[in-house]
């Protein structure tokens, strides 16, 4: 696509409004716009042709070998245009190898197959592996911040560092088993009774 002058003109001064849209007065948007319009235009033009293009390519395709000194320079363009080769298109150039102008485009057009087709294997890749959650760290030392490293270490409770492991617990010692005499002690003898004391006379 090219512009003419006034069209570079205009495409710069709707830049400098861009950067500055307190500038634009009416005239510069009804410009800006008409520009725009024609941008469409050659657009919707250039995909027009385009359809042109292929369909013609195809038509020259299916009447090979006879249609071949057309065919190829249509192949050529519609590459130069963006034209992803068909499988139909290879199989014609390999039936063309004798000429050096198909070899030649046969080369080109196996490249552009293979990155295709290996970019529509990495996008495959890319949907089927599942989305990978990154677990973030349970303590980050801001050393950006005033006092980030030092109010971190402050404030980090007492404890066993990283590198001690906490002291293990004693095993509980195990009770002895009692004896039956204290299970069951034996009965003591009740205190024999107190002789009555004699109260003195007078």
């Amino acid at each position: 696509m090219a512009f003419s002058a006034d069209e570079l003109r205009v495409l710069r001064r709707a830049l400098a409004i861009a950067l500055h849209p307190s500038t634009a007065d009416d005239e510069d948007v009804s410009t800006c716009l008409r520009l725009a319009h024609s941008v469409d235009e050659a657009v919707h033009e250039s995909a027009r042709l385009r359809d042109f293009l292929l369909a013609d390519l195809a038509r020259y395709r299916a009447a090979l070998p006879g249609t071949v000194a057309g065919y190829l320079p249509l192949l050529e363009e519609a590459l130069g245009a963006g034209y992803q080769p068909a499988p139909d298109d290879l199989a014609a150039l390999r039936a063309l190898r004798g000429n050096a102008v198909a070899a030649d485009l046969l080369a080109r057009c196996r490249v552009l197959a293979e990155r295709a087709v290996r970019a529509k294997l990495a996008g495959r890749q890319a949907t089927a592996e599942p989305a990978r959650a990154t677990v973030p760290a349970s303590r980050t030392r801001l050393h950006a911040l005033p006092g980030g490293g030092d109010a971190a270490e402050e404030r980090r409770p007492a404890g066993p560092g990283p590198d001690r492991r906490p002291a293990t617990p004693e095993p509980e010692r195990e009770r002895p088993v009692p004896t039956p005499a204290e299970v069951f002690p034996p009965k003591r003898k009740p205190a024999p009774p107190e002789p009555p004391r004699k109260l003195a006379a007078g």
